[in-house]
């Protein structure tokens, strides 16, 4: 088992909690990203730097990745390709994507990126809230507990 990280945009509250699982449960986690980032000094943590530019990250994930594993991100078309792949998806906010749910969360993620191209503000996504990272919590036990057994 092995878990991935959009690390440019994920959240350092969700990375901690990712840290804590991989040392607790002995998971390898990889983050992977296109700044240098600090990671705490673990057999079980590395990150991975990726060259800059558009989806480096997200196409350096998918082609390393394995059937089974698991990425977290909030990327929907990176969401899309890992599930394509046989992977499992978990966002920040603790929703997991799947078969049948990503393509209705691809086709809302399409749309709003034609409002904002055609000049209409659309606005981000609310800020991360304790209820949030309970959530992700919560989710990321019981899947590892889940596929550990």
């Amino acid at each position: 088992m092995k878990i991935w990280v959009d690390a440019d945009a994920c959240p350092n509250v969700i990375k901690e909690i990712l840290y804590r699982a991989a040392k607790r449960l002995q998971i390898q986690l990889t983050l992977v990203a296109n700044a240098p980032l600090q990671v705490p000094g673990s057999p079980y943590v590395e990150w991975v730097q990726v060259r800059s530019g558009f989806d480096v990250a997200d196409n350096y994930i998918v082609q390393q990745m394995s059937p089974g594993e698991l990425v977290i991100t909030a990327d929907i078309p990176l969401a899309a390709n890992a599930i394509a792949k046989g992977g499992y998806v978990l966002s920040p906010r603790g929703e997991f994507y799947d078969k049948g749910n990503i393509r209705e969360r691809l086709s809302m993620r399409n749309f709003m990126e034609s409002l904002r191209n055609s000049g209409i503000e659309t606005g981000g996504p609310a800020a991360m809230s304790s209820r949030d990272r309970e959530t992700f919590a919560n989710q990321l036990d019981r899947f590892l507990t889940k596929y550990k057994q």
